[in-house]
């Protein structure tokens, strides 16, 4: 008998959701609006208590980018580091699937959410990460 169960794949971070359309979901201030990815006991707007999750639109555009050309042992370089404004909330991520080259990039360039595989583990196990990529 063969196993014909699906590769099991983990998000690299809690609020990357997987599946048929992958997006962000970030927690909402039900107070001001503000939004953050992490978990929050407080709002650091208003400090209200209370959140809701919404999803967070997949594509954006980059408002602040620099190219990263020395990094951690073992991380490749260069890579870009941007700040994406994702419908009025900003997105930390790195562009990928795109030239480290000033040339190539521009501040106002549209970008879309795609996701990545990060590797395997002994368990068949694979970690997914996300960026941003040029929209098409």
């Amino acid at each position: 008998m063969t196993d014909t169960a699906a590769p099991v794949q983990v998000p690299l971070v809690d609020y990357l959701v997987l599946g048929d359309q992958p997006h962000l979901v970030a927690n909402e201030c039900t107070s001001c609006g503000a939004r953050f990815f992490d978990r929050r006991n407080a709002c650091a707007g208003c400090f209200a208590t209370s959140f809701e999750k919404v999803d967070i639109a997949t594509s954006g555009e980059v408002r602040a980018f620099t190219i990263v050309t020395f990094a951690a042992p073992g991380v490749p370089v260069p890579f870009v580091s941007a700040i994406v404004d994702c419908g009025g909330t900003s997105v930390r991520a790195n562009l990928i699937n795109v030239d480290a080259d000033p040339a190539k990039l521009a501040l106002g360039m549209q970008v879309s959410l795609a996701t990545y595989s990060l590797g395997t583990d002994d368990n068949g196990t694979e970690a997914i990460g996300f960026g941003f990529e040029p929209a098409s």
